[in-house]
């Protein structure tokens, strides 16, 4: 392909790219750590070392517009100014999902991201663990006789919806209204100012009834969690960090469980390494989020001037943290194109942000997929992927969901045989 035809290719946009866009990426890395997107007038970051200084520079760069990026402005022009602090703070909720953790920047996220830490602490997350080994047989028992299933909607996206709704203590009696309204949001993304309004209705009646009728359960818990200096939190801002956990865990989550099962499919000599070792599924999952991370990247918004790998950046510059193009940075990972589950700095991956940002939910996302491929490899011996559905070994055919900020399979139809 000719250098015209890369640098016209449409990241946010471009259907067929999801299938392989690490050309792309390379090309966009030789151009220099950033390189200036003409197309949607932004800056696109692949250098590892570059990601990470603007990740850890919160007075420089805002996350007010880390979902929106280009798509969405404010209703005024950004005024001439050597520092967009006011601007920013007067016209953030005029963005979507302004009104959710990745977007705060400190000190509201120090408060916040210190409150969801009180909701999903080392006890709570074991308890949570003890639940998820046994939702994930019980989720594999529904098709395990037939022989075969479709990935997502028969485990990944039930099952991580409803181990989120465990670590939350949302009743027995209500998961199952959970799944039916959730499982097609997660499956249908779509940008709205306020997406969430069944998970925002459902955790402040939760939250409301436990705080006026306290009860001995996980639910009461999340409703008496106070911020780090000890003050009772609105009700509104529990709910919307609950709503968020729900939200972007599951459907994260389900993606990255998919490409994992994918890639065990298309690889059985690997497939059968980690049936013969377990140890090893914990770095087959970090070196998949180092090469097939479900979070593309995210979008910062510059207040003052600054410079970033020798290139000088005046305020109101927005930039794209490609953290999946980063963390195949050839400075920072030896022949970064080769899946290597021994590699000795796998886990040094932006697949989960960095810094203030890193995904509170990293955890919980690693412990449910570990927990998923266990049992898959235990319970399922020649895990295949289905021909009839996705072709032959040597042309697959995989559509991907056409989200600009995630990647993962739209669906995976697996074939397999009782252990």
């Amino acid at each position: 392909m000719r250098q015209t035809d890369l640098a016209s290719i449409d990241l946010f946009r471009d259907k067929e790219l999801p299938h392989d866009p690490y050309p792309f990426y390379d090309w966009v890395r030789e151009q220099g750590p950033l390189w200036y997107y003409p197309l949607w007038g932004v800056w696109l970051v692949t250098g590892y070392e570059e990601a990470i200084a603007i990740y850890h520079d919160q007075k420089t760069w805002s996350n007010c517009n880390t979902v929106s990026g280009p798509f969405f402005k404010f209703s005024e022009p950004l005024p001439d100014t050597d520092d967009l602090t006011e601007f920013i703070e007067a016209h953030r909720a005029e963005l979507p999902f302004s009104d959710q953790l990745p977007s705060f920047d400190p000190p509201k996220h120090t408060a916040h991201r210190g409150l969801l830490m009180r909701l999903i602490t080392p006890k709570r997350l074991k308890e949570n663990e003890a639940y998820m080994w046994q939702l994930a047989d019980d989720q594999i028992d529904e098709f395990i006789d037939r022989g075969e299933c479709e990935l997502l909607h028969d485990y990944a996206i039930p099952f991580t919806l409803l181990v989120v709704a465990d670590l939350l203590g949302v009743p027995d009696e209500d998961r199952e209204a959970f799944l039916r309204h959730l499982h097609t949001k997660v499956r249908a993304a779509r940008m709205e100012h306020k997406p969430l309004g069944y998970l925002y209705e459902q955790f402040t009646r939760y939250i409301e009834d436990r705080r006026t009728q306290p009860r001995d359960d996980v639910m009461t818990e999340m409703a008496l969690a106070t911020f780090p200096d000890g003050t009772l939190p609105p009700v509104e801002d529990v709910m919307r960090i609950a709503a968020n956990l729900f939200s972007a865990g599951s459907e994260t989550t389900a993606r990255l469980i998919g490409m994992c099962v994918r890639t065990l499919g298309d690889h059985p000599e690997l497939q059968e390494r980690l049936r013969a070792d377990h140890g090893l599924v914990s770095p087959f999952i970090e070196e998949m989020l180092r090469t097939e991370a479900p979070l593309k990247g995210s979008f910062k918004l510059s207040r003052v001037a600054t410079t970033v790998g020798g290139i000088d950046l005046p305020p109101g510059t927005t930039v794209f943290l490609m953290t999946d193009a980063a963390s195949r940075d050839p400075r920072q990972f030896e022949n970064p194109g080769e899946f290597d589950i021994d590699r000795p700095n796998g886990r040094q991956h932006l697949g989960f942000g960095h810094g203030i940002h890193t995904c509170a939910g990293a955890p919980l996302a690693r412990a449910e997929t570990h927990a998923t491929l266990v049992r898959f490899l235990e319970r399922m011996s020649d895990i295949r992927i289905s021909e009839a559905h996705h072709g032959p070994a040597d042309a697959r055919r995989y559509e991907y969901d056409p989200t600009y900020m995630l990647r993962g399979l739209k669906e995976l139809h697996l074939e397999f045989d009782r252990a």
